[in-house]
């Protein structure tokens, strides 16, 4: 099981230390997310300065940006990095697609399926050399000249796309190389739930086992019982936050939770945020998260997803002057 990490910048000259710590400090791969920053100058940085550690994006949003964009962006850092770029896509929930990217809303789960296959597309025309002819249901692609294909390369670009619920596991399942499994997730909901959809998908495309599973997990990590306190009481924060909304109900229902997302969705439309922290039982933060010493962690993660994930991300910022800790992390993750 390979163990990853988040890259965190507030300015893009942070990134070539903070991916060479990163890779020293032992991690398999970093991830770089579109929040505050477009994640792929980021990860341009961190494939230029590393030349071991797997590099992607957690994740991209798909939309934004058109399927030719994005298969030239993950062409290029497949080539700088010597194939071990990872192209990370997601969705986006309505609102910020509408608004913040101002890109009109369609469904987005076959909307996924067509830039992940218009994608492929691309990259089958420049590796062949033949015309370009993908006509999708979204996107209808059918120019391709010399002028505008890049130098061949033969590295594998393998493409993770995020998501919460069925459908989008299922797409994972029909298109993807692997899934982002989302830190709001609990190793229950993975294995009854994300897994067999998943699988549904490959079923359905005639795929086999074709997809590997990422999981990102909120890992509160400290060397005191006030570090861990601290750290805990942050990811309530967090969950309280992801709990809120819509989109991760149907993680609540499993565990009979349904009351507590209703009551944080009530006190998210009044500005209640701590009150919302507050609404966050012991029993859903330990069965979301894994706490205490980095060491402790680190089994814990090994001990709850050996079986079910082929990597594991630790939900928190990467910062070189916990080398010591991530190194003892990923040791114990290992053994």
């Amino acid at each position: 099981m390979k163990v990853d990490t988040r890259l965190v910048y507030g300015s893009l000259h942070e990134i070539p230390d903070l991916a060479r710590a990163a890779e020293d400090a032992g991690f398999d791969g970093m991830w770089l997310e579109e929040t505050a920053h477009d994640p792929f100058p980021g990860a341009t940085l961190a494939c230029e300065h590393t030349t071991r550690a797997e590099v992607g994006t957690a994740v991209a949003i798909a939309f934004a940006r058109s399927p030719t964009v994005l298969a030239h962006l993950a062409w290029d850092l497949a080539a700088l990095s010597k194939g071990r770029f990872i192209l990370g896509l997601g969705t986006q929930v309505k609102g910020h697609a509408v608004r913040r990217f101002g890109v009109p809303w369609e469904p987005p789960a076959p909307r996924l399926r067509d830039t992940v296959r218009a994608i492929r597309a691309v990259w089958s025309a420049w590796r062949s050399g033949e015309g370009l002819n993908y006509r999708g249901e979204f996107h209808t692609l059918t120019l391709m000249t010399p002028f505008f294909t890049p130098p061949h390369h033969d590295y594998a670009i393998p493409i993770a796309t995020a998501g919460v619920n069925p459908i989008m596991c299922r797409v994972a399942g029909e298109t993807a190389d692997a899934f982002q499994v989302h830190p709001l997730h609990t190793p229950s909901y993975l294995k009854e739930v994300i897994i067999p959809a998943i699988r549904r998908g490959e079923q359905r495309a005639g795929r086999g086992e074709a997809v590997t599973i990422n999981a990102s997990v909120f890992a509160l990590i400290g060397t005191s019982r006030a570090e861990v306190d601290a750290a805990r009481a942050d990811a309530r924060r967090t969950i309280a936050f992801y709990a809120s909304t819509p989109s991760y109900r149907p993680l609540l229902t499993h565990h009979g939770w349904e009351e507590i997302g209703s009551r944080l969705s009530a006190l998210a439309a009044r500005g209640e945020w701590e009150k919302m922290a507050q609404a966050v039982s012991d029993e859903m933060l330990d069965t979301i998260a894994v706490s205490g010493s980095p060491g402790d962690v680190g089994e814990m993660l090994r001990d709850r997803y050996r079986d079910v994930a082929h990597r594991v991300g630790v939900y928190r910022p990467f910062r070189p002057e916990d080398a010591a800790w991530w190194t003892d992390l990923i040791a114990a993750a290992r053994d």
